[in-house]
This record gives C-alpha cells, sequence and structure tokens, in this order.
C-alpha cells in the first residue's frame, strides 16, 4: 500500500490538473468575441441610409462660438457644432431648446474635460461621443445621430 500512495496521489493530481484545464478551456470558449458589442452597434448604425445633400441642410442644427475654460483653468477651447437628427420635426424642437438646454449640457463637459483629452481625433470622437449621449437623453422628441465639430480653437491663456 505505501508503494502506491505515490502513484495515487500523482494520477489525483493529474486528473484535478486536467479537469481544471478543460474548465478553463471551455469559459475560454464560450467568450464572447473581444468587440462584437462595438461591431454590432456600428453596424447598427451604418446601415442607415445615406441622405442627399438637401436632406442633410433640413435635419442638421448648428451652435456656433462656444467659448469656455476647461477643466485646467489656463485652457480656453473656443468650439462650432453641427447636429444631425433624425426628421425635421426633431430640428425644429431642438432649435426650440438648444440654447436653454443644449449649450449648458456642452459647457458642463468641456468644463469637465482636460486639454489633453481633445488632442487629435480620437479626442473629438470621443467629445462627440459624450455629448451625443448626454443630448439624447434630454431630447423632447426624435433622437440626434451625428455631432460634427466644424470649428476648433485651443489655446493656453
Amino acid at each position: 500500500m505505501k508503494k502506491m500512495l505515490p502513484w495515487l496521489m500523482t494520477i489525483l493530481l493529474a486528473v484535478t490538473l486536467i479537469v481544471l484545464a478543460a474548465f478553463l478551456l471551455v469559459n475560454q470558449m464560450n467568450k464572447p468575441e473581444p468587440g462584437t458589442e462595438v461591431r454590432s452597434a456600428v453596424n447598427s448604425v451604418a446601415q442607415t441610409r445615406q441622405l442627399s445633400a438637401d436632406e442633410i441642410v433640413l435635419v442638421t442644427a448648428t451652435i456656433d462660438d462656444i467659448k469656455t475654460n476647461l477643466s485646467d483653468p489656463n485652457y480656453v477651447v473656443v468650439m462650432n457644432f453641427a447636429f444631425q437628427l433624425d426628421n425635421e420635426i426633431s430640428k425644429e424642437s431642438f432649435d426650440k431648446i438648444k440654447d436653454y438646454k443644449i449649450k449648458p449640457i456642452i459647457i458642463k463637459t468641456l468644463a469637465d474635460t482636460k486639454p489633453e483629452e481633445l488632442t487629435g481625433a480620437l479626442g473629438k470622437d470621443n467629445l462627440s461621443t459624450k455629448l451625443l449621449n448626454l443630448i439624447n437623453k434630454s431630447l423632447p422628441e426624435g433622437n440626434l445621430i451625428q455631432i460634427d465639430i466644424t470649428n476648433f480653437i485651443m489655446t493656453r491663456i
């Protein structure tokens, strides 16, 4: 019996390691592929129909000359935005509230933004995405589809 004890322990340890490896492998295989949610969101947005230039003008509103400090008070930013909405009725309601609800959202968001967060195309895209989510929550009707930054100046005071 004493000669079999090391063999039994070795077999028990081997079986335990095989079961553990199988468990980890199954968990790894069942994980969704990285970026699946992002890809599905992009595909749903990409499936929207292409608008003509006249249609884009009808559903696009602008806010010009937003001047404010960033989270670092030594930096000032001047920005213009173009907001594309899903239809003309949404654009009309957006135009009615843009000075009272939308502009303060933009200013508050910029006030919490660091200057290095706005550098490069990725920084501007992140700002647009953050604003898109915040503004869509406060719209009385319709949806905001896209935000474009049409003018951007950031300077140190």
